[in-house]
């Protein structure tokens, strides 16, 4: 009996399931060729940022979170200001600043400027070290050092504190007119060291980051009465000799 051989047909895959498996072929494949995505950079970013401010409230003892950068629109009064525009005082109301009424802010004015000092009540607030600074514009004692005598915007006089002392022979040796031209140097050079101080502590005030500068003072110049002011023992003392004076410019000379 002869046997009868079939041939059997080779078996073809259903459309579906060879286009379901090219789609996730293709899938797979687009996935692996776009890498890193943006979300992923995202949250790269966003880490590096949390760690970043976390260890800058770690070392700067949980003062700051930008590693002592403290942009001036994030502290409320400063912005608050800003909005309000600048502050016009004359000294009679700058003198209400000074401590003594809680609800207002402390003031303290160097050469006509009013800076806010309100946070660093300890130093600046009733009690404090240099409370007698609030209220008034004291440029005259910021030069001087004179905290009792020189608390006043007037400064008049103050160009003797920097003026140097002079042998008498020496002065004896010279003619009148090498007299007064040497007077005109050393005032002009006492006036520029005025100048250096008083441009110091301004820059002291308005760079430090818990004070700023709220507007300015108006009538200072009419409210002194004109009449020379004697120069403080203190700042007295502290007048250079003609040696220390040359050996100032020259090293100014020398940066230059």
């Amino acid at each position: 009996m002869s046997e009868v051989r079939q041939r059997q047909k080779p078996s073809k895959s259903s459309p579906s399931k060879a286009g379901s498996s090219s789609k996730t072929t293709k899938k797979s494949s687009s996935s692996n060729a776009r890498g890193i995505s943006i979300l992923d950079i995202i949250r790269v970013l966003a880490t590096l940022v949390i760690a970043s401010c976390g260890l800058s409230y770690y070392m700067t003892s949980s003062e700051s979170l930008l590693w002592g950068y403290r942009p001036w629109f994030t502290r409320l009064p400063v912005l608050m200001r800003f909005l309000q525009g600048p502050l016009t005082l004359t000294p009679a109301e700058l003198s209400l600043y000074n401590g003594t009424d809680p609800t207002l802010p402390l003031y303290l004015s160097i050469n006509g400027t009013i800076f806010d000092v309100s946070a660093n009540p300890l130093v600046y607030g009733p009690g404090g070290h240099y409370n007698f600074f609030c209220g008034r514009d004291a440029t005259r004692a910021f030069v001087t050092g004179c905290f009792q005598d020189d608390l006043t915007s007037d400064m008049t006089g103050v160009e003797e504190m920097f003026m140097p002392i002079d042998e008498p022979e020496e002065v004896e040796a010279l003619s009148s007119g090498e007299r007064k031209k040497r007077h005109e140097q050393d005032l002009r050079y006492a006036r520029s060291r005025i100048e250096r101080a008083v441009a110091h502590w301004q820059n002291f005030f308005a760079s430090h980051k818990k004070y700023f500068a709220v507007g300015k003072v108006v009538g200072l110049d009419t409210q002194e009465g004109g009449e020379k002011r004697e120069l403080c023992k203190a700042a007295r003392q502290q007048r250079p000799t003609r040696k220390q004076v040359l050996e100032a410019r020259a090293k100014e000379a020398g940066k230059k």
